[in-house]
């Protein structure tokens, strides 16, 4: 096989979300958007539901649909941005719960879905998503006789425990929605961890999940492991991959394994991070490429048939950083060429 192999362990995406909802004392969800941040959405939200989750959450109505076929009627899956033109027939056949963002968004839903459940989003400050206060305040009232599923809005720093916004945006929250007797929400992964203060009636952790900061504490949920297609000895002088940006400096042994850029490990890796064979670190030489990326394993005793990239030695976290980006770019970017297996 010349494709790189992804095993996903589910039990670990559980064992993640039952220690964030022991955090806290009120329901924990769970934010399976991106395909599941690139695991799966299927799989991981079947396993999350006969883990007690009962509430999950996507970004579009097309991402809805992939997730209600997979655990079928029951769970709410709420859709964060809301009732855009063309989603009500999706909305309506796969039981989707829209977060409300503009009045516009509104009108459509109760004009077009009447008696649909439905949410609010509100915008506390980061100016992405979410109804401003002006056009909140013209709502509240109308919100309040037509019982939301629930009002939430979304954290700009929780990554930053001593950010002043937090505590803006949680006095801005108090603010917009005291009163109404509807279920709130604040906190994905990074608000949890500021503390009960942020958690209210539902926290929404995304990337705590699938082993990524600001969780540092959650288990490694993938393994990535590289096939090696060929191997060479590179003599003394020579260079490996484009633009000669690798020279050897003694006689080297290079494997090229089958994976690149386009299979979402970023070219910004560099040299930065090593591959893995068997807990042995084998430096990466010259640039990764499109589909190849070249390996140093000169220390080793024989030429491996595979080496992996994730697990081992790297966590999704380090490849970020080799990067300059972050873990949710490297589990989202996952590429479709990977075969993959699921441990229970």
């Amino acid at each position: 096989m010349a494709t790189g192999h992804l095993t996903i362990d589910l039990s670990a995406v559980v064992q993640n979300w039952r220690a964030l909802d022991a955090m806290t004392g009120c329901e924990t969800a769970a934010v399976v958007k991106a395909n599941g941040y690139g695991l799966g959405a299927g799989p991981v939200s079947v396993a999350l539901a006969q883990a007690g989750a009962r509430r999950f959450f996507v970004a579009t109505a097309e991402e809805g649909a992939t997730v209600r076929k997979a655990l079928g009627a029951g769970p709410m899956i709420g859709v964060f941005s809301g009732h855009m033109e063309g989603d009500t027939d999706r909305i309506r056949t796969h039981d989707l719960i829209p977060m409300l963002n503009s009045v516009d968004q509104m009108l459509r839903h109760v004009e077009s879905l009447p008696g649909h459940r439905f949410g609010f989003q509100l915008d506390t400050g980061m100016n992405r998503l979410g109804l401003e206060a002006e056009d909140w305040a013209a709502l509240r009232e109308i919100a309040e006789g037509l019982q939301p599923a629930l009002i939430m809005s979304h954290l700009a720093c929780a990554d930053e425990p001593d950010h002043p916004m937090n505590l803006q945006q949680l006095q801005q929250f108090r603010d917009m929605t005291a009163g109404i007797d509807a279920p709130r929400s604040l906190s994905a992964t990074g608000g949890i961890l500021l503390g009960h203060a942020f958690h209210f009636d539902l926290t929404r952790p995304g990337v705590g999940l699938y082993g990524g900061l600001p969780f540092e504490d959650s288990l490694q949920t993938v393994r990535l492991d590289l096939p090696v297609i060929q191997t060479r000895t590179v003599a003394p002088g020579e260079t490996v991959g484009y633009g000669n940006t690798w020279t050897a400096g003694a006689p080297s042994r290079i494997a090229t394994v089958s994976a690149g850029y386009a299979d979402g490990l970023l070219r910004a890796i560099g040299d930065r991070v090593a591959l893995f064979a068997d807990g042995v670190p084998c430096p990466i030489r010259g640039r990764i490429s499109m589909d190849l990326i070249t390996v140093d394993i000169t220390g080793l005793a024989a030429d491996p048939d595979y080496l992996t990239m994730l697990g081992d030695g790297n966590t999704v976290d380090m490849l970020a950083d080799a990067a300059g980006t972050i873990g949710y770019e490297v589990l989202t970017s996952l590429g479709r060429r990977y075969s993959r297996n699921y441990i229970p």
